[in-house]
């Protein structure tokens, strides 16, 4: 038996389609519905109780559309709310987080592992303690470079300034000896082609990679595949601002995305652009 209801991803805005990328590589089968919560991007300023608030309506909504699988793919969004999301639905719940370190603790050989996300997941400490369940033995090294998103999100990830602020963000990294890096930010893995020059000795763990990776075998685990040869293009939600998703896709990605459907989840009214289809708020 198939099982041809979608996946639904989220995030906060367009870093979680690396994660969505790396679905559709490896799930090549599966319907994907990916939700942008461009009305509270971004997340990782914000306190941990209003990301948890965002991402439990945002379930609560991918749930309605009838989805067999949801994927948080956001560090801040996975660190502020998976455990009270496993707690409150009954659909299998992956985020970002676990994987990844699963992966670095499986790469180490020095046993210190450095991890770069933003001011969210860093305070959260999500990495740490993840990596720490699977390998009590090994060190790690948090560090919060939020600029990093700027950077990607001004089409940077692969410039001279993205190396220079990568060599600033690595130098305690590289001087405490890591020789792991976990990319906790699902906008980072656009830098790995400046990671790869800057600091080619050092092991790089893409949580979008080992995310999608997981979900694959949680999907077979659990007789959920859809079993077909390819499934169609993803279907995108926006919460607002779909303009802005438009050319940050197209700026980072180097090709337009479809058009997304703009979701009045939140019941503010939030126009969509001329010929941009709107969707109203789905009952809960």
């Amino acid at each position: 038996m198939s099982d041809v209801r979608p996946i639904g991803v989220f995030d906060s805005g367009v870093g979680g389609l690396t994660v969505l990328r790396e679905l559709r590589s490896q799930c090549p089968g599966e319907r994907l519905l990916y939700l942008a919560d461009l009305a509270h991007f971004p997340y990782g300023p914000r306190y941990q109780h209003e990301v948890r608030e965002f991402a439990l309506r945002i379930i609560e909504h991918l749930v309605a559309e009838d989805v067999k699988l949801v994927v948080i793919a956001c560090n801040t969004a996975t660190a502020a709310a998976l455990h009270a999301a496993r707690e409150r639905f009954d659909v299998p719940i992956v985020g970002v987080i676990a994987p990844g370190a699963q992966a670095a603790v499986e790469t180490t050989r020095n046993g210190r592992i450095a991890v770069i996300s933003t001011e969210g997941t860093f305070a959260s400490q999500q990495y740490l303690h993840a990596i720490k369940e699977a390998n009590p033995g090994v060190g790690v090294l948090p560090r919060a470079a939020p600029h990093l998103v700027d950077i990607v999100e001004a089409g940077q990830a692969d410039s001279p300034a993205a190396e220079v602020a990568l060599v600033e963000v690595l130098e305690e990294v590289t001087g405490w000896g890591a020789d792991t890096l976990v990319l906790g930010c699902t906008h980072y893995p656009l830098l790995r082609p400046a990671l790869a020059r800057v600091a080619p000795g050092l092991a790089v763990v893409d949580s979008a990679e080992t995310t999608a990776a997981r979900v694959r075998r949680i999907l077979a685990v659990n007789r959920l595949e859809a079993g077909a040869a390819g499934g169609p293009p993803p279907r995108l939600l926006v919460t607002g601002l779909p303009e802005r998703f438009i050319d940050a896709a197209a700026l980072l990605f180097g090709e337009a995305p479809p058009v997304p459907e703009v979701l009045d989840l939140w019941g503010t009214g939030v126009a969509g652009a001329a010929g941009i289809p709107r969707l109203g708020m789905v009952a809960s």
